[in-house]
């Protein structure tokens, strides 16, 4: 954005003296006389801000033609019409054409200004919306066959017919913005804005400027993240980290489904959905007093807990495949084929869970870009932190048994450890390992194996 205004006036003094006190401001501005050299410049190039009076060389509304004009190349640029021998009529029609706002000459220089710095602030504001829309559009899907994940489909399936607010739950990594985004996406509020704010991010002393924005002595406004996200959804990532006196007003903002900016008098409606999500356990939290119950009431009407990657070790082949799909569609190269051994991402705590699988497959799309020959198991190793690793020493540890016990021990260590890997079930584990349903049960029971969740 170039911070660049277009004014249209036939009068020379009002046009000259907006120009100087445009540019005296520090906003580039270009200038036309009558309707046709409107047309030109508007047809060179679209300025950010329009000033336009609305009765010019070819008419009584020609003004309005051009405010038309200009808003069917680009609904987004805000205009400001001014007149002369304005009336209530013309303000309301042109504030139904899209008119960002109405001023009847003589003005301040002041209230012009403070009209021409909030249609900046607006169109910032649109800009950011869109830049956040495409990154939900561009965003990851949630991945898994696991029960825990087809649960939580199905649970979002359900939500998107519904405004209620949710309380994601999980360790970090896991999946929550995720989760979040996927109940924007399938919501009827998908095509507005989807605006995140970090409660651990927030700056400890502009915790009410920044979600509720600012009044400014200038007449300008400072957005909060409330007033962003209107008509969407607001996620509030890490709600426990915000403190008491903050919870409060946002309790208060939920009950009466309005606020004040600060230093602000006028009351703003909310119309938002939001969303909350924590890695912390929240009823610790209640309990130790770090945060008010009754607003987790609030938030939590319908909670999702996101587990862990290694609760889920069976959805780690699809979600391989899936990324190394999607890094490679985002980054515009060609697909990894992860051509190496599962075992170790079977034997691995995942700390960093679902999003540090992910940062691998990346690393690894990455580094083997144009290498024909490539080591996929020594980056993988090299890449995992070995003291997340469970050690396996089934193989060493047989050498000091005899034959027959050795067996009986790897067999042991084998079948549990694909056990673990289908989370306990049988049916998917006799599939794999090649035995049949009920000949797989007599060698668990055979071997002293009992269920494993």
């Amino acid at each position: 954005m170039t911070n660049e205004v277009l004014v249209i006036d036939d009068n020379l003094d009002i046009r000259k003296l907006l120009v100087g006190l445009l540019k005296d401001k520090g906003f580039i501005v270009r200038e036309a006389s009558n309707f046709d050299q409107a047309i030109i410049e508007i047809d060179k190039k679209l300025p950010d801000v329009g000033i336009i009076d609305v009765k010019l060389d070819k008419g009584d509304n020609d003004g309005i033609d051009l405010l038309t004009y200009i808003k069917k190349k680009d609904s987004e640029v805000p205009i400001i019409m001014i007149s002369g021998h304005a009336n209530v009529q013309m303000a309301v029609d042109s504030l139904k054409l899209g008119a960002f706002e109405f001023m009847q000459k003589p003005f301040s220089a002041e209230r012009l200004l403070n009209f021409v710095n909030r249609a900046f602030e607006n169109l910032s504001l649109k800009k950011e919306n869109k830049s956040l829309q495409s990154k939900l559009f561009h965003s990851y899907d949630i991945i898994g066959e696991s029960q825990e994940i087809t649960k939580i489909k199905s649970l979002i399936e359900k939500l998107s017919g519904t405004e209620s607010r949710v309380f994601i739950s999980g360790p970090a990594g896991s999946g929550k913005e995720l989760a979040a985004r996927q109940i924007h996406k399938n919501s009827s509020r998908a095509k507005k804005p989807f605006v995140i704010v970090n409660g651990a991010l927030l700056d400890p002393e502009k915790y009410e400027a920044e979600l509720f924005g600012v009044d400014n002595e200038n007449g300008t406004i400072n957005y909060g993240f409330f007033e962003k996200a209107k008509d969407g959804t607001l996620l509030i990532d890490e709600v426990s980290e915000i403190p008491l006196e903050t919870q409060a007003k946002i309790l208060r903002v939920l009950i009466d489904q309005k606020f004040k900016r600060v230093n602000g008098t006028n009351e703003i409606n909310v119309d938002i959905r939001i969303i909350s999500t924590s890695n912390k356990n929240i009823r610790e939290e209640i309990d130790k007093g770090n945060f008010r119950e009754d607003l987790y009431h609030r938030l939590n009407v319908v909670p999702i807990n996101m587990p862990p990657l290694k609760d889920r070790t069976e959805d780690i082949p699809l979600l391989l495949n899936y990324f190394s799909k999607k890094i490679a569609e985002i980054n515009g190269i060609n697909e990894t084929k992860l051509d190496t051994d599962l075992n170790i991402f079977y034997h691995y705590q995942w700390p960093g869970n679902v999003r540090e699988l992910r940062n691998l497959v990346e690393r690894i799309s990455i580094l083997s870009m144009n290498e024909k020959k490539f080591d996929f198991k020594a980056l993988v190793k090299d890449s995992l932190s070995q003291s997340n690793v469970i050690k396996e020493d089934s193989f060493a540890s047989s050498l000091t048994f005899p034959l027959k016990e050795a067996r009986e021990h790897f067999e042991k260590n084998y079948l549990v450890s694909q056990l673990k890997i289908y989370k306990g079930n049988i049916s998917k584990t006799a599939e794999f390992v090649g035995m049949e349903r009920s000949a797989l049960h007599r060698k668990l029971k055979s071997l002293g194996i009992k269920g494993i969740n």
